[in-house]
């Protein structure tokens, strides 16, 4: 007869949840208006904005998510239901 100890059953913890940076609302409408296919200017003025405040929003977006073209920001506004 032999008796092996063993420590007792330690449970790893739960791998904390990832979740993804949250957009701010024209970050959304932004990203909504570009993945159904209109370009910045019409996108800037259909929300009253510059073509450049529209590049902004795209690239705080595209740094926020890592993303990097603009086929990934379409198929991510897919997922998110925009």
């Amino acid at each position: 007869m032999s008796l092996t100890l063993t420590t007792p059953y330690a449970e790893a913890p739960a791998p904390a949840p990832v979740s993804a940076p949250v957009l701010a609302p024209r970050e959304r409408e932004t990203l909504r208006h570009i993945a159904a296919g209109r370009t910045y200017l019409q996108t800037a003025r259909h929300m009253g904005l510059s073509k450049h405040t529209v590049d902004a929003y795209l690239r705080r977006i595209r740094a926020k998510l890592n993303i990097s073209s603009t086929a990934e920001l379409t198929r991510l506004a897919i997922s998110l239901g925009l």
